[in-house]
């Protein structure tokens, strides 16, 4: 299910599954009968709007004879408002897996996102699902495309290739899945016959290229059989070293995988 909890009146009401609800409702509105009802705000403040829509849909759509305007995880209203959903790779579905994700970085990382899995062959349900998941997580809902800290932590780090003077900072993480260190950024250049060694920048500047690290980092670590085994510790434990993050991550995992059907 696309929410972790009850969404309504008198419901939980987490920021994330109000606006998740929202988006989804937006998409539904037209199947609503009746005048035409205005798009939601989707800000993940639960609100007379939000409630009125959901009435609207449980009635109208859904034959209700009434609306006690709360649904929860497992609700066949949240599985009506799945239909509502554009088929295949969509931004509307993106929009709903990583539901803190501005629409400007939906827009702007949504087409190198597609072109990246179709690329590197991650492709199957489970695949994308993991994939996106782990990317929305890396990147802070596509917030950040290149690590906050200088890289200066990463000087001297022999086991990341960084032998020279300023690799650390040359080298800090850039991309969807961060690229660190000289090894990397030499492993990436070689297998995209694109010098990213000596001009590093792009990997976190272009939106085709940050993405296409993320997919390269996923074939070259073999995610794809852990995602195949829908192991996301062990996908997360080989991207992260460890599980930090690792909720925030399975809830992305979760919508994912609602709108992908799985």
């Amino acid at each position: 299910m696309p929410i972790t909890a009850s969404v309504g009146l008198n419901g939980r009401n987490d920021l994330a599954d109000v606006t998740v609800v929202q988006i989804l409702l937006n998409h539904n509105l037209a199947r609503i009968p009746g005048p035409p009802i205005a798009p939601l705000g989707t800000d993940g403040r639960i609100g007379r709007k939000t409630l009125d829509a959901l009435a609207a849909f449980e009635t109208g759509v859904l034959g209700l004879p009434e609306s006690d305007r709360i649904v929860a995880p497992g609700d066949t209203t949240v599985a009506a408002l799945l239909q509502g959903l554009p088929p295949g790779p969509t931004k509307e579905k993106l929009a709903v897996v990583l539901p803190r994700a501005a629409q400007s970085r939906i827009e702007l990382y949504f087409g190198p996102l597609k072109a990246t899995m179709i690329k590197y062959g991650i492709t199957t349900p489970l695949q994308m699902a993991h994939f996106i998941a782990q990317v929305g997580h890396e990147s802070g809902s596509l917030l950040y495309n290149e690590e906050i800290a200088s890289g200066a932590a990463y000087e001297g780090r022999t086991d990341l290739g960084n032998t020279q003077p300023g690799d650390g900072v040359r080298f800090k993480g850039r991309g969807l899945i961060q690229l660190t260190g000289r090894f990397n950024y030499i492993a990436f250049s070689k297998y995209t016959g694109v010098d990213y060694v000596s001009n590093p920048d792009p990997v976190a500047d272009d939106p085709m290229i940050s993405a296409e690290a993320a997919g390269w980092f996923w074939v070259d670590r073999r995610l794809p059989p852990l995602a195949e085994r829908d192991d996301v510790r062990a996908v997360t434990k080989r991207i992260n070293g460890g599980f930090n993050g690792l909720d925030d991550r399975m809830h992305n995992l979760f919508r994912a995988k609602a709108v992908l059907g799985l």
